[in-house]
Parts: C-alpha cells; structure tokens; sequence
C-alpha cells in the first residue's frame, strides 16, 4: 500500500513522506519534514535563558479555571493577555475545543501556546483519519504532555505554556468528565478534586472554587461557580480580566457532556451570568 502511496505521490511532486502511513502522528511528521513549523520552531533561545528574548515583553495569557459536574465538565478562561505590566489585549481567547469530546485551556506564552492547541487539534484530527477511531481518552492526554515536553528548551528560556485539558471519557465505567493538568516539562496530573485552576490568578481562583464547587450540582451552577471564580481572581492578580461590560468583554466558557459533546457556551448567557455576578458583588463585595 506504501508503495502504491509512494508512486502516487512522485507522479504529483510531493516527497515521498507525504503519501505514508507509517506513523499516525502529524507532530512527528512536521518535526521531520518542516521542524520550522512547529510552535517555536522558528525562535532561538540561548543557553543563557531570558536574556536572548528579553528586550521585548512578550504577550502572556492569565487564568484557566475548569470544573466537573453532574453529567458533564467545563473549561473557562479570563480574556486578558499582559505584556509585563501592560495590557497586551484585552479579548484574547483562551479555551479552544480540539476533538469532539475535549477541549484545552491555555495559559502561559500566548504565540506559542495558541499554535501548540492548533496543532494539538490537528494531530487528533490527524490520528483519526489514519487510524479510523478515536484515540481513548488517556491516549489524548498522552499526546499532550508530549506536546508540552517537546517545548522544554523554550520553557527553561522563559517560554513556558501551560494547558489545561477536559474531556469527556465515554470508556469509563462510569462515563464523566475528566480534568488533566500539566506542568512545563510535561508532567501530567489527573485532577481528582473535580476543579482545578493554571496561570497566574490560578491560587485565588481555587480558593473560590474550593467554597463555590458542587460537583453533584448541574451545569449552570458549574457555570455560575467558574465565572465568579475568575473575578475572585480578577480582584487579586492585575494579569487576570475581570468581565469588562463596559466593552462586552465576558469569559469564554466551553461545556462538555456525553450528549450534546463540546460546545462554546453562547456570549449572551455569559454575559448575562457575568452580569449577574458583577451585580450582586454590588451588593456583598465579600461574595
């Protein structure tokens, strides 16, 4: 079949990795055939660290909270990205689905952590074609920290990105959403809790999930619970976006479930929730 691939391919032009199946990673493909592609792959940090990139403040993305409840789980994340002690934009997205059933936050180095999820994205995508099924769940989570590994000479320049992932794991015995974090060096950690917060507003945002968190509860008190998180956040770390309605500016929140599958939750329930929020701290600052 390769060899029929092969012959294919020379009669377009193309090498003749372009037309074999041997591997079912795109991410290995892309290391071997255009390396320059691939998040970072264009940027040199010296052995020194920071001091090859410093002279510009590069954009970093803040807080990603993510929450399990009955039935399904959620990822959320502030809209803010910083520059040092600037505000770099003020409605960058952070949460991004990647496959059906998965979806991934990102904080950390934004330029390289947003190209990593794309091509996460398509290395899932990439997978299925090859292989004619879904990767498991754990497969999934793998294939990131692997990502994250791969970007480790950045990370220890000062280039981290961390994500965050949620997925809802179908093979389970009991089927339910599942939250993995990771660390810079690849490091990858089921969150038992049912909650869990990365970037820099994450301490204060745990906390308020740590008060505010039902897992048993439904999807709108998840919701209710990720957004107030995020302004607890807001309130304590500059490099974390509180809901700005002034601009319309509110969290981006994406719900899982073994129905409906991911889905970018609609602006105008999270405004309106954000709103609400934003309200009744109006009335109890204390939450």
């Amino acid at each position: 079949m390769d060899n029929t691939f092969s012959r294919l391919g020379a009669g377009l032009g193309l090498p003749a990795a372009y037309m074999s199946a041997a591997s079912s990673s795109f991410t290995e493909f892309l290391r071997e055939q255009a390396p320059e592609l691939l998040p970072g792959g264009s940027v040199r940090v010296s052995p020194a660290g920071m001091g090859a990139v410093n002279p510009v403040e590069i954009p970093h993305g803040t807080t990603i909270v993510a929450a399990v409840y009955d039935g399904g789980v959620l990822i959320a994340g502030d809209r803010r990205a910083t520059a040092g002690n600037l505000i770099a934009q003020r409605d960058m997205e952070k949460v991004y689905i990647t496959d059906e059933y998965s979806a991934v936050g990102i904080a950390g180095t934004a330029g390289l952590a947003i190209d990593l999820v794309r091509l996460y994205a398509v290395q899932l995508e990439h997978y299925e074609k090859i292989e004619g099924v879904q990767l498991s769940l754990d497969g999934k989570t793998n294939q990131l920290a692997s990502m994250v590994r791969s970007n480790l000479d950045m990370a220890m320049g000062g280039l981290a990105v961390v994500p965050l992932f949620v997925g809802y794991d179908h093979e389970a015995d009991e089927p339910a959403g599942r939250i993995v974090s990771y660390d810079v060096v690849g490091g990858r950690y089921e969150e038992r809790a049912g909650f869990h917060a990365v970037g820099s507003g994450s301490l204060f945002a745990r906390s308020s999930l740590k008060k505010l968190h039902d897992p048993a509860g439904d999807r709108d008190a998840a919701l209710r619970a990720a957004v107030e998180a995020l302004y607890d956040a807001a309130e304590d770390d500059t490099a974390t976006g509180g809901p700005d309605v002034s601009r319309r500016i509110f969290p981006s929140v994406i719900t899982i479930d073994g129905q409906n599958g991911a889905v970018r939750v609609p602006e105008d329930e999270t405004s309106s929730i954000a709103e609400a929020v934003v309200t009744d701290r109006m009335r109890r600052p204390r939450g």
